[in-house]
């Protein structure tokens, strides 16, 4: 595990940061749904007008490099569909699911970053290389 963050009655943990030779970085993880009610996700899909066809999905999320300065956002198709994990029907309470997100990967010589979705805390990640 390499971070875990707690809000919006939900338990997101990040198991893995890969980045990859085409210059792409893939961060997943799992949600557990702890608030006692059916949990959609909705809240995690961003505030763009692009993204609001992406449901209940992990399509806000965001990387904090602060040593270059620069915020990276989920990637997306021509369509504006998100490269990340889309949460259908929901996550009934006491479960949990599995989710990846993809980035363009920031330089080589970050290796840290902070992942941040919806009004969950921001948690640092190790970066490694795939």
């Amino acid at each position: 595990m390499l971070a875990e963050s707690e809000g919006d009655g939900v338990v997101m943990t990040v198991t893995s940061a890969v980045r990859d030779s085409g210059g792409f970085l893939t961060v997943s993880g799992k949600v557990t749904n702890s608030s006692g009610n059916l949990w959609t996700g909705g809240e995690w899909r961003g505030d763009e007008s692009e993204l609001q066809g992406n449901g209940g999905s992990i399509a806000g999320a965001s990387l904090i490099d602060k040593a270059g300065k620069k915020k990276y956002l989920v990637l997306r198709d021509t369509s504006g569909r998100c490269l990340c994990t889309k949460f259908s029907g929901g996550i009934d309470s006491g479960e949990s699911a599995d989710w990846f997100a993809q980035f363009p990967a920031p330089p080589a010589d970050t290796q840290k970053v902070d992942f941040q979705v919806g009004t969950m805390p921001p948690a640092t990640i190790q970066i490694s290389e795939g």
